[in-house]
């Protein structure tokens, strides 16, 4: 998908603000960054024109009269730190940006929406040259503002809604039906889908990849083997469990997610079930080739993706206005053993 970005318009200034305010740039300065005194009627005053305008305060004013309006900042804002994809991510982008002289700034979001624009108006604040998001909410389109503004946005792993931008994501889809249709080559009919929140994208497609290749081989889908809404390991082994608990249960288990998959593991190792379901995870997993059985996973290429989300927003910061870009970087299927289970 490529669509033409459009040309940066000036931010606006506290000065601005006051003239359309009616105000003083004191008052303003008061206002905005809550000091002193200020009535009411001069409060709304001052908002309703900081709102019009698009007004957002500037923390690094210094900086940027230092660095011809650069501050060697760009703000990433990740679904989770602690997740080992999303510090993976982190690791590769700062790699690209530290050659560069840049630093950069990372949050959480953990799939909060509000988080999402929380913390995208705290790092605009502090004036961040670009942004790379793994977007949260369905709705991206609050950052027209600040494209206009001439910030450089990228997006990663998930593509954004109601809004054009550069992306960079894996083949989920594809991934997902590899994994499906590896477990089916070695004779399973009955695959349980444990899968991460449905509202996700990437989570969205993996099922979708699940379907294809089920219904490429003929075989029904079923909707009591599809489990989802997990985004913890403990909630996935809990739901894991109940599913071998029913009378007809799945010989074959395909996990969406890092985190699901370790619940799924560690339920079968409970239920002393390791080496007779198949199990085939998406995303890697630290020391996966070291456990009883080692772990068969379908794993994206993080620090590619990384880099080249980084290289791209650079790019953008370097004055390339050229169409959008959708890239896609491949997944990998590694068969280690957990996978290849036959069914009894």
């Amino acid at each position: 998908m490529s669509i033409t970005n459009g040309s940066p318009r000036p931010r606006a200034t506290m000065r601005e603000v006051a003239e359309l305010s009616g105000t003083s740039l004191k008052t303003v300065s008061r206002v905005i960054n809550n000091e002193g005194y200020v009535s009411e009627e001069l409060v709304k005053r001052v908002h309703d024109a900081a709102e019009k305008l698009e007004y957002r305060p500037n923390f690094s004013a210094g900086a940027l009269r230092r660095n011809d309006g650069k501050t060697k900042t760009i703000g990433l804002l990740l679904e989770n730190i602690s997740n080992p994809f999303s510090s993976g991510l982190h690791r590769s982008i700062e790699e690209v940006a530290r050659k560069r002289g840049v630093v950069v700034f990372a949050g959480s979001l953990d799939e909060d929406e509000e988080r999402e624009r929380e913390l995208t108006e705290a790092f605009i604040a502090r004036r961040v040259d670009g942004l790379i998001i793994v977007p949260t909410g369905g709705d991206q389109s609050y950052l027209l503002p600040e494209r206009k503004a001439g910030t450089a946005l990228l997006f990663i792993d998930r593509p954004p809604a109601k809004f054009q931008g550069d992306v960079v994501v894996s083949t989920n889809k594809e991934g997902a039906r590899q994994a499906t249709a590896h477990l089916i080559t070695y004779g399973h009919k009955r695959i349980a889908y444990i899968g991460d929140y449905a509202t996700i994208t990437t989570g969205a497609e993996r099922l979708s990849g699940y379907r294809q290749a089920l219904a490429e081989a003929g075989i029904r889908v079923e909707d009591e083997l599809i489990l989802q809404g997990f985004h913890n390991s403990e909630d996935a082994e809990i739901a894991v469990k109940e599913l071998f608990a029913r009378k007809n249960p799945p010989t074959a288990i395909f996990a969406s997610q890092n985190l699901v998959t370790m619940g799924a593991i560690r339920a079968l190792r409970r239920l002393k079930l390791q080496h007779k379901i198949a199990l085939v995870g998406f995303d890697d997993i630290a020391e996966a080739d070291l456990l009883d059985p080692p772990v068969t996973l379908v794993t994206q290429d993080v620090f590619a993706m990384g880099a080249t989300a980084a290289e791209l927003l650079f790019q953008r910061l370097d004055g390339d206005d050229s169409p959008f870009h959708h890239l896609e970087i491949e997944t990998t299927l590694t068969i280690r053993g957990s996978g290849e289970i036959r069914p009894e």
